[in-house]
């Protein structure tokens, strides 16, 4: 089953190797649940650990993510953990939308200023004002 959850990159983790196959990257999404933030902590395991080489603290992400959950035996008690697997970051573009400030080309002309309707009251636009 496939999540996403949009937010704000709060801290990244440096890649760990857990054992001699195993590595993992950890970070923090924060995001706003109502009125309140909440800090979700995602995971990155093995190539995919590479995602965040290029994303820095205060970026707007979108996270895919998957939930795994994992029962262990230690001693006579059982414990469960659960883990958001983050497989897929896109980057939410922080670039301005950049205006056309010049006229455009071709045949199309605007009106200038001086282009005014003369004070001809005879005309009637319908509007009652």
């Amino acid at each position: 089953m496939s999540f996403e959850l949009k937010g704000t990159v709060h801290k990244i983790f440096d890649t760990a190797q857990v054992t001699d196959t195993f590595k993992k990257r950890e970070f923090v999404l924060e995001t706003l649940d109502g009125t309140y933030t909440q800090y979700i902590k995602f995971q990155l395991t093995q190539d995919k650990c590479g995602l965040l080489d290029n994303t820095r603290v205060g970026s707007e992400v979108n996270v895919h993510f998957n939930i795994s959950g994992k029962e262990y035996q230690k001693g006579s008690d059982t414990l469960y953990f659960t883990n958001l697997n983050a497989w897929r970051i896109i980057e939410e573009s922080n670039a301005p939308v950049q205006q056309n400030n010049s006229a455009p080309s071709g045949d199309v002309s605007f009106p200038e200023a001086t282009d005014a309707p003369s004070g001809d009251d005879s005309f009637d636009d319908g509007l009652p004002f």
